[in-house]
């Protein structure tokens, strides 16, 4: 995906830093120009939520040669109150098993292609 990606209109259900992070759950040494396509984001909107998660204590990385390879924090807390007690790993799993779901309910049981 060359340049700025096509924004999208309208709410959404998950904010962008849950994006960024089912993203690295999925692979922890992916790169940010990855990330930013996956998510429809610009690489410098990708690297502000890394560095919120990060400064945050829910994600830190290692430099390994040209590529970072980070780690999430399954036990941290969620921020908001109204998800008091719910953990980073809880979200992901979510994640995770609902697009597990969908792929399989999918018609053709092909899984979907990154947006």
């Amino acid at each position: 995906m060359d340049g700025v990606p096509e924004p999208h209109t309208g709410w959404t259900f998950l904010t962008n830093h849950a994006r960024v992070l089912a993203v690295i759950a999925d692979n922890h040494s992916a790169r940010i120009r990855d990330i930013a396509a996956h998510c429809r984001l610009t690489e410098r909107a990708v690297q502000k939520i890394i560095s919120d998660l990060e400064q945050d204590g829910y994600l830190s990385h290692v430099r390994e040669g040209r590529t970072n390879t980070y780690r999430i924090e399954p036990g941290k807390v969620l921020r908001h109150p109204a998800e008091a007690g719910l953990s980073v790993a809880s979200l992901l799993s979510l994640l995770a098993r609902a697009e597990a779901e969908a792929d399989r309910s999918r018609p053709d049981n092909r899984p979907h292609a990154p947006a």
